[in-house]
């Protein structure tokens, strides 16, 4: 998605340790007329596919997911982070350990929320190591649901999470994937 790349160029802010900060349109201030277009494009790579339920982690990738849900007309169910007082005892969980944060959360979402019957397309906001993706992704194979696919609004292509993911047959659809991030620049990765 080119005009994401765009963005990330003109917005975006590299840090030390490979950190890219997109806050000023999606992790913390939202564009929400670039979501809604990010959205479209996710529901355009899967809009035929039987989506019936779209599956995130809180925070950052509800705003996305949504933004996607409501173009494909489907629920957003997001696993939160941590024990919650309105979280119930029956929850499939994950352990996925944070890239940015360097901390590892318990991920859990009501099993009332997914069951066997549910087609799930995985959304979330970036893509480095794939620890939160594979978390998702064990939530739903925990409740025999099939995952068609997910999609990730910016992939960071030099951690290999991604590529990893993929080499396993997972469909993982970035709409930008960063291929190198130095002091002089941002490279992109070629898509099709």
């Amino acid at each position: 998605m080119r005009t994401l790349e765009e963005k990330i160029l003109n917005e975006g802010q590299v840090f030390e340790g490979n950190v890219l900060k997109v806050s000023s349109f999606l992790n913390q201030q939202l564009d929400t007329a670039f979501l809604k277009e990010m959205g479209a494009e996710i529901a355009r790579l899967y809009g035929d596919c039987g989506v019936n339920k779209i599956l995130t982690v809180e925070a950052s990738g509800i705003a996305i997911a949504i933004a996607a849900a409501f173009i494909m007309n489907v629920p957003v169910v997001f696993a939160k982070k941590g024990k919650a007082k309105n979280l119930s005892d029956k929850t499939y969980s994950a352990e996925v350990k944070s890239f940015t944060k360097g901390v590892v959360n318990t991920i859990s979402v009501d099993r009332e929320y997914i069951t066997s019957e549910d087609k799930l397309l995985i959304i979330d906001d970036f893509l480095a190591d794939g620890n939160a993706l594979r978390g998702l992704l064990s939530i739903a194979k925990d409740a025999g649901a099939k995952v068609i696919g997910t999609a990730v609004a910016i992939e960071k292509g030099f951690q290999g999470g991604g590529d990893a993911l993929r080499n396993e047959g997972v469909r993982v659809e970035s709409l930008a994937i960063v291929d190198e991030m130095t002091d002089s620049g941002i490279k992109f990765r070629q898509q099709n």
